[in-house]
């Protein structure tokens, strides 16, 4: 029987975080355990640490071992293959990361996610060479890649064609400047919720996360929200696909909490 629904991941990003430690965390909570900790109340890690400098396999494997069966990371590609000018010369960034043991989490890894600045503009050629370089396999490890751009440039049909001829899905990013583009290019959806306040005990009101609840269940069944700006108006083909949302905002003390009334919402 074909499955109704995809996988809803729910979760934050990293999990070291000081001002978290009595407020997520149990006063007395060691350092050490603060990673099994996170995986028992959530289903999903968005790693930030791997866009600013390169990991050792250990700890990828270390990472993977801290967490239950189901439980998936997402993890950040590097810096140095997205800040550049000319994207078709990042392979070697690319290279570099995947050799760094990145893979080594087996299961437990999810999307890799490719972040671009501001100031970088839709360039169809370069950023098409760019999803070229990617991978699809490393190691005997199928791999999902998703980008996040930040400039309204992208916001174009050419844009959105690209990515489904690659199957790299787009973030939708739910924030106060970056451009919101929810069309589905992969087989699966990736959000990051930047809107959340300190000031707001779950971070989203209540009226907000059952509203996010009720998209991301409809992007896993394989719909599409009719409420979110698209750049393109083809709708994807309607099939269950894997959703991955992370609570992110900027003084993020409220987004395990945000996390986890969301993923409350979509059991």
């Amino acid at each position: 029987m074909a499955k109704k629904s995809g996988q809803i991941h729910i979760g934050i990003g990293g999990w070291t975080f000081a001002p978290w430690r009595g407020v997520f965390y149990p006063e007395k909570l060691t350092q050490a355990k603060e990673l099994s900790y996170a995986a028992s109340k959530l289903t999903s890690i968005e790693i930030n640490g791997t866009y600013y400098g390169s990991q050792k396999p250990e700890s990828f494997r270390k990472w993977a071992s801290e967490v239950p069966d189901g439980f998936v990371f997402s993890v950040k590609g590097p810096r140095f293959a997205t800040n550049r000018r000319v994207l078709a010369e990042a392979g070697d960034s690319i290279k570099r990361f995947y050799d760094s043991g990145v893979t080594e989490m087996g299961d437990r890894l999810g999307p890799v996610l490719w972040q671009f600045a501001p100031t970088k503009k839709f360039d169809e050629a370069d950023f098409g060479a760019f999803l070229e370089l990617l991978p699809r396999k490393f190691d005997g490890v199928a791999l999902r890649h998703v980008v996040e751009v930040r400039n309204d440039s992208f916001c174009t049909p050419s844009f959105i064609a690209l990515l489904r001829k690659h199957n790299v899905a787009v973030v939708y990013a739910d924030h106060a400047k970056y451009p919101a583009i929810s069309d589905i290019t992969s087989d699966f959806a990736y959000v990051r919720l930047q809107t959340g306040e300190d000031t707001v005990k779950t971070a989203y009101p209540p009226k907000k996360l059952d509203e996010w609840a009720k998209r991301l269940t409809l992007w896993a069944q394989g719909g599409e929200p009719t409420d979110l700006a698209r750049a393109d108006k083809t709708p994807a083909k309607k099939e269950p696909r894997d959703v991955f949302a992370y609570v992110i905002h900027e003084g993020k003390i409220r987004a395990p909490a945000g996390a986890m009334e969301l993923i409350e919402r979509v059991k």
